[in-house]
């Protein structure tokens, strides 16, 4: 069970230091000495971030002379941790290996699938296997392409939209749900070991590698970034206590997650319920949403709530809520929407790695109290989006799914903002 009584040390004062990320430091903390952790690859960090980060790590971790407990810090997992996508691999390698098991109707996998979807599904996937065996998607092409059609672009193969209805899109997205309602059936363990067999062939493929899935073109290499493998392993030696908050399966990270040296308990991804040892399709909920059919995930709010449930032990409608400094990380990192909320509430140091996505890059470039580093993705960076991102207008995703004004904490508007960092 995770620990739920981390804290960050009390009466610990916020500064901004060096014009970038902010630290914390207690009446007796000194200059941190010559000791300390320190970061070792130099390569492809942006600007000063580097030493930023270093200066984080001095000041709010065990070489800071506070007594207080352990600092947290929190990673987003794909294209933050690593280059590319550990759902995207995972569910490759099934498909190819003919692991995906047939459900007894396609509609009763995703509370949101349309009668298109379901219908299309079947007609692609066929009957003739029984219910709960193998379907055979490395030979039958048009499954697996279905499949992918719904997953990737949440339309059928005939362009009809696969999923309707009401959701909350801060904290969940269907496609999202369904990509780990693909793996009922199976035990946690199985998807583990399916997931490490998928990272052995994507970290052994070289970069730039696509694979042909069905007639789906997808990307088939994965890399840990040296810079955040360096990282992690750098806080850990500084005393801070480091999860990883990811939207792909849990079980599919735990295979991953070691490389880093992060223990599965230190894991937090979407928790699929099981029943009998098997995965099934239901979620589980978190603070006041119990198990679902996965309106809730860790997703955007939902991370935050994930992070306050099992890192800090918030009960209840509460753990939506931003809590008090000393309840919340001192540092955390992403790369999209699907990470904006935990990482805006880190009080020490923000990282985001630039994917061109509207409202992380709004609230990062914005940076009004000084605590978010920006980098480049440290493989294939994306390149410079010429059109400011529309903070001011239609930057943030209200649970609605309909765009809005990005505010500050303080209700002011963000004014659409300049890529500058790519």
């Amino acid at each position: 069970m995770l620990n739920k009584r981390r804290w960050l040390a009390a009466g610990a004062a916020l500064a901004v230091v060096g014009g970038g990320v902010a630290v914390a430091q207690t009446a007796t903390a000194g200059p941190a000495p010559h000791t300390c952790p320190r970061l070792d690859v130099s390569k492809d960090w942006y600007g000063e971030n580097r030493a930023k980060l270093q200066k984080m790590i001095d000041e709010r971790g065990s070489c800071s002379g506070s007594d207080g407990a352990r600092p947290v810090a929190t990673f987003d997992w794909d294209n933050t941790v690593v280059k590319n996508d550990v759902s995207d691999a995972t569910l490759a390698w099934v498909l190819r290996n003919d692991k995906v098991l047939r459900p007894a109707s396609w509609k009763a996998t995703n509370k949101w699938m349309t009668d298109d979807a379901h219908r299309a599904l079947t007609k692609a996937c066929g009957t003739s296997v029984p219910v709960g065996h193998p379907l055979p998607t490395s030979k039958n092409t048009a499954c697996t392409d279905e499949i992918l059609d719904v997953y990737q672009d949440a339309k059928t193969s005939g362009g009809k939209a696969a999923f309707e209805g009401e959701w909350n899109h801060r904290r969940t997205v269907p496609e999202y749900v369904w990509i780990t309602q693909l793996f009922a059936g199976h035990s946690p363990a199985e998807l583990t070991r399916f997931a490490k067999q998928a990272r052995a062939e994507n970290l052994k493929a070289p970069i730039g590698t696509e694979q042909t899935v069905g007639t789906h073109k997808m990307a088939g290499y994965i890399r840990y970034y040296e810079q955040q493998k360096d990282l992690i392993h750098t806080l850990k030696k500084a005393g801070f206590d480091v999860y990883i908050v990811s939207a792909s399966a849990e079980p599919i990270v735990r295979a991953w997650a070691p490389g880093v040296g992060i223990h599965r308990d230190h894991v937090i991804g979407i928790r699929n319920v099981v029943s009998a040892g098997k995965l099934t399709t239901g979620v589980q909920g978190c603070g006041d949403v119990k198990d679902t059919n996965g309106e809730v995930l860790t997703y955007m709010d939902g991370k935050r709530c994930w992070i306050n449930k099992e890192i800090y032990g918030v009960k209840g409608a509460r753990a939506w809520q931003q809590q008090d400094p000393e309840h919340r990380a001192a540092f955390a990192a992403g790369d999209a929407e699907t990470d904006v909320t935990f990482v805006s509430d880190a009080t020490a140091g923000r990282l985001a790695i630039n994917r061109n996505k509207p409202e992380f890059m709004c609230r990062a470039y914005d940076n009004s109290d000084g605590r978010w580093l920006i980098n480049p993705m440290f493989i294939e960076p994306k390149q410079q989006q010429t059109k400011l991102y529309p903070c001011a207008t239609e930057g943030y995703v209200q649970p609605d799914g309909t765009l809005a004004p990005v505010h500050r904490p303080d209700g002011s508007v963000i004014p659409d903002q300049k890529d500058t960092v790519y």
